[in-house]
């Protein structure tokens, strides 16, 4: 008997405490996930599972039931350091494959690059999969190209929150998360 997710949501969230733990609580709270289990898991994306909105995919799940989820989570409590944490999606055109899921934490990087790095993340081994040619040494958005041209990936997407550290020093902590639904067969 094994899990097998269905339905998919993103989320992510931000909080500041004096605590590190307590940061972090703040953060899933934020991210709407708080009341839950978490499990965190490796990165395949589940073959014919539908991306739903996290408004509908919190109404599947019941406080303290486990659920599954890849997260990126970034922290520090020094004054202004730029911090993310990213989710990226790479999904293949046969709907009957898996895609992948990436997570990326980072400290310096401003959202955008690092949303960019985690769906390229994604990208890269879904086409490493699909035995897609590319060169990692050009830059993403031509490697993007490269990807539609082979025709296999369909879609990237990515997700990410970041903040700069709280100037009074409190523990910040970012958080993105693909929360997983489903059933145990």
């Amino acid at each position: 008997m094994g899990f097998v997710a269905d339905r998919m949501f993103f989320t992510k969230g931000v909080g500041r405490h004096k605590e590190r733990l307590n940061s972090f609580e703040l953060a899933l709270r934020d991210a709407g996930i708080a009341r839950y289990n978490l499990v965190m898991i490796s990165s395949i994306y589940p073959p014919g599972c539908k991306i739903i909105p996290r408004q509908q995919g919190e109404k599947y799940l019941r406080p303290g039931e486990v659920v599954h989820c890849v997260m990126a989570r970034a922290e520090t409590n020094e004054p202004n350091r730029l911090i993310a944490a990213s989710i990226g999606l790479a999904l293949p055109r046969d709907p009957a494959m898996y895609g992948y899921l990436s997570e990326h934490h980072c400290y310096g990087m401003t959202e955008k690059i690092a949303g960019d790095y985690a769906e390229d993340l994604a990208a890269q081994m879904l086409a490493t999969t699909l035995g897609v040619s590319f060169d990692t040494n050009t830059d993403y958005d031509v490697r993007k190209e490269q990807y539609k041209v082979g025709g296999q990936i369909v879609t990237s997407r990515e997700l990410t929150q970041s903040a700069e550290g709280d100037k009074n020093g409190l523990w910040t902590t970012v958080l993105a998360a693909a929360v997983l639904i489903g059933e145990w067969r």
